[in-house]
């Protein structure tokens, strides 16, 4: 005797007359809908940020205008750079072995601010300049965040918006999705939230 016998005297089976029961484990999905594999869920997408690629999540958000990416870049810098400043000044002022000290760990707020930048950027969209100004950074393909690996490839490859006088950061101006240079490189796009 096995399962699913159609034998009526086998207590295991199905019982001729009566609807048919899924087996053990998940209930079964309707017939038409893709049924998901074993292990951990997928993440579901993001509302509105899946640039059309899955139906029923909305459309895609609008972009960043270049003033907003530009608003949120200044408040950046002055909040990762004022707390340097003012600590490599106090230790230039200082001086000697105490203000070596300071200025060292002034050196040690820059870069720690600056990977917890990366950090935010990569796993959320948004440090406090972009927060603020209720813009995101998103991968272009399905409206998620880069992640650190690609937020820092991001930030080295702002070198090629600088190299050529400057022109990749004025480049969101006229381009059809608003991209840097570095944001082509990564297939980033910087939309709106809020």
């Amino acid at each position: 005797m096995s399962f699913g016998d159609p034998n009526p005297n086998n207590p295991y089976g199905q019982q001729p007359g009566q609807p048919q029961q899924p087996g053990y484990g998940y209930p079964q999905a309707p017939q038409g809908v893709p049924q998901q594999g074993y292990g951990y869920p997928t993440a579901p997408p993001v509302p509105g940020g899946d640039y059309g690629q899955q139906p029923g999540y909305g459309a895609r958000p609008p972009l960043s205008g270049w003033w907003r990416r530009v608003g949120a870049y200044l408040i950046d810098v002055i909040c990762i750079g004022l707390p340097y400043g003012i600590l490599m000044a106090i230790g230039g002022g200082v001086g000697g072995g105490a203000g070596a000290a300071i200025m060292f760990l002034g050196i040690a707020v820059g870069i720690g601010g600056a990977l917890f930048k990366l950090y935010k950027e990569g796993t959320t969209g948004q440090f406090i300049g972009k927060k603020a100004l209720g813009i995101s950074l998103l991968r272009e393909a399905d409206g998620r965040p880069l992640g650190f690996g690609m937020a820092f490839v991001r930030t080295i490859a702002h070198f090629l918006d600088s190299i050529a006088c400057y022109i990749g950061w004025l480049w969101p101006l006229w381009d059809d999705k608003n991209q840097t240079f570095a944001d082509k490189v990564c297939s980033s796009v910087v939309v709106r939230v809020g």
